[in-house]
């Protein structure tokens, strides 16, 4: 049975060679290539994994992600396309589904919203749910770094606090849109910033993610 995660990694495989390995993200500093180099090194080499987190392990990623950047293109977009080994905790359904499906989409838009002419990707409301649920879960953890108090809010009404605080930015737009917004991608995400000018400025012009 395929899951989110499953469907957002091919559609990213398949954006990521359409587009050839020079082909823009919105990943500063990182083509396609990187991009995809990224991606392989985070599900199958824990050893450097560690390093998109934790600062001591940092050099260790440098080093292995340079070594996966160097591989053939079409080599890093079949293993991303047959995921992860046996042995990898990603291997399993319910951690692929729960670690990948946001980072899968979120990876898929650096590639479609890199070029000017993007035009947005209509998702069915099953799926805008299952990126409001992760939101939900992991509001707080998404807004860490807002320099002010910040709202989500969906057309609907529902709500999540990501960050308390004074002044206070809502931020309104669906689900994948949000996503995309409190994952740094503030300047493409399409949504409405309310709340005080400044305010608004400063969450906008933020390094927001993870």
């Amino acid at each position: 049975m395929s899951t989110h995660a499953k469907r957002e990694r091919l559609i990213l495989a398949d954006l990521l060679e359409s587009g050839g390995p020079e082909a823009p993200t919105l990943c500063d500093g990182w083509k396609a290539r990187d991009l995809a180099a990224h991606v392989v090194v985070r599900e199958r080499r824990a050893d450097a994994a560690g390093g998109i987190l934790l600062k001591s392990l940092a050099p260790r990623l440098e080093r292995v992600q340079g070594e996966f950047t160097a591989k053939p293109y079409e080599e890093l977009i079949q293993l991303i396309r047959t995921g992860p080994p046996r042995m990898s905790p990603y291997a399993l359904k319910q951690v692929d589904e729960a670690a990948n499906t946001v980072e899968f989409y979120v990876h898929a838009e650096d590639v479609r919203r890199a070029v000017p002419d993007w035009t947005p990707r209509e998702l069915d409301a099953v799926f805008q749910n299952a990126l409001w649920k992760r939101l939900e879960t992991m509001a707080r953890v998404f807004g860490r770094k807002s320099p002010v108090g910040l709202v989500l809010r969906r057309p609907d009404g529902q709500t999540a606090v990501t960050r308390k605080g004074t002044p206070v930015v809502t931020v309104t737009g669906e689900p994948n849109e949000l996503v995309l917004y409190v994952s740094g991608r503030q300047r493409v995400a399409v949504v409405e910033e309310e709340g005080e000018k400044e305010a608004v400025a400063r969450v906008h012009d933020a390094s927001l993610g993870l």
